[in-house]
């Protein structure tokens, strides 16, 4: 798929959500992943807003919020620093990623587009989608 609609590649993107109470299911974004297959891209980017969580969550712990965005950083990362997905190529890290789970840090859906800069396109959707 490179060199697709003009040099630009399709990539998939999600955003990470935390959800400080499963059971009320309120959410504030705090980052994205993003996925180009065309180049082995994967990466994540968090920004948490912690009166935004307060205010849905007094009690939130925002160090283990903090700690959980991290870990996303680390997988996307690979190597030693990604845990159990260390070997896994940057495909699966994303598909381990934006797997629907019930924890604080929730992956939103998927969504598709087309970028010729990968990485910019993780700032673009930071600044658009959380910041």
């Amino acid at each position: 798929m490179s060199g697709f609609h003009n040099g630009r590649d399709v990539f998939e993107y999600a955003v990470l959500r935390v959800v400080p109470r499963v059971e009320r299911g309120e959410q504030i974004n705090a980052g994205v992943v993003v996925y180009c297959r065309a180049t082995s891209f994967v990466a994540a980017r968090v920004h948490l807003d912690e009166d935004r969580l307060r205010a849905l969550d007094p009690s939130a712990d925002v160090e283990a919020v903090r700690a959980a965005l991290r870990a996303v950083e680390c997988v996307c990362c690979g190597g030693e620093r990604a845990g159990q997905a260390a070997e896994d190529d940057p495909g699966r890290r994303f598909r381990w990623l934006v797997a629907p789970r019930s924890t604080v840090v929730q992956p939103g859906p998927v969504h598709t587009g087309l970028t010729a800069d990968a990485e910019a396109e993780v700032e673009r959707l930071l600044d658009l989608l959380v910041r």
